[in-house]
Parts: C-alpha cells; sequence; structure tokens
C-alpha cells in the first residue's frame, strides 16, 4: 500500500460509548481545521477503509468524538482503537511561504547558511516529539541534523533548498575521519 498521496492525521485513541463512538486523537498544529470532517481512511491490515462520519463534536482541542457509519458498538469500535487515520494530501490546509509540510522538503538540498555550502540532499525526515531532525548523506556519510525554530533560516521552494544554521561542531563529527 503506498501513502504517498495521504497524510496521517492522528489515530483512533479510544472508545467512548457503548452505540461505537470512538475519538479521534488529531497529531497537527491546528486541529481546528479538521473539525468539520466528512469521511476518514483508517489504516486496518496494511490498507486503508473509508468510514463516513454520521456525528462528530469537539471532545478537547485536539480531540474528536465521531460516530462512524458502520461502527454501531463498543465492541466494533474496540476493533479500530489505536488504528492510524489518514486523509487525502489534497486536504492538507495551505501554507505561507516559508513553511512546509516535512513530505514536501525531502529532495531539498540542505545549505548550510553560516557560509552558504551544500551539505546534501534530505533523504529523511525523523520525527521525534520536540526533536525533529533530517537525514542528509554527504561523502556516503549519514548526518542528522535538527530541524527546529532555531537551525530553520529559510526555505526556497522554486529551487528546492533548505537553509539551516548549523550548529557549531556538528558536521565535524560525522565528517572528520579521526
Amino acid at each position: 500500500m503506498s501513502l504517498e498521496n495521504y497524510f496521517e492525521l492522528g489515530n483512533i485513541s479510544k472508545a467512548y460509548s457503548f452505540k461505537g463512538e470512538v475519538i479521534l486523537f488529531i497529531d497537527a498544529d491546528d486541529p481546528s481545521h479538521y473539525y468539520k470532517l466528512k469521511n476518514i481512511l483508517i489504516e486496518i491490515n496494511g490498507r486503508l477503509i473509508p468510514y463516513f462520519i454520521e456525528k462528530s463534536a469537539i471532545h478537547k482541542i485536539n480531540q474528536l468524538k465521531l460516530k462512524l457509519e458502520g461502527i454501531d458498538s463498543q465492541a466494533e469500535a474496540n476493533q479500530i482503537i489505536k488504528n492510524t487515520v489518514y486523509l487525502p494530501i489534497e486536504q492538507l490546509p495551505e501554507l505561507k511561504e516559508n513553511q512546509f509540510y516535512y513530505h514536501q522538503i525531502i529532495g531539498y538540498q540542505v545549505i548550510d547558511n553560516s557560509n552558504e555550502t551544500v551539505i546534501g540532499e534530505i533523504n529523511n525526515i525523523i520525527d521525534h516529539p520536540g526533536n525533529t531532525l533530517i537525514e542528509v548523506y554527504q561523502q556516503e556519510k549519514e548526518i542528522i541534523i535538527p530541524l527546529n525554530d532555531h537551525t530553520f533560516n529559510k526555505i526556497e521552494k522554486e529551487k528546492k533548498l533548505l537553509y539551516l544554521d548549523i550548529p557549531e561542531g556538528l558536521l565535524g563529527i560525522y565528517l572528520d575521519d579521526e
């Protein structure tokens, strides 16, 4: 199953009632963008299964209480708990000029802003809570660079360039042959 045309919205965190209602945890900077969903895709056994939303209510700022079509009991709801929820990539909100989604920068060249040298091409994003990292290869060596408000400088989307203020000494850890 290819997920390249979908993005992970969150997961079904728990059952809410004996009538089959569930709680959708929304993993987004602005969960309110997703408060009026009409349908979702739930990953079940490696496949994306569409579900129509019969009823939706805000449970907490980043959670929705959902009644899904075809889920009518707590036993049925329990079968989808902890499953990942996806939406088509077209449903991502539009971003401002200097903003980006992580999936968009795969393949971008990382530029060290201090001396404008090319570090390498982004191969992967490692999204740890509170510590997003990018994986770049240079001289056949893997380099892991933090991507946050302190390191991000600017992005040139047309040229596929990401300028970072790379912490002093970080590249030497990976590239010095000692």
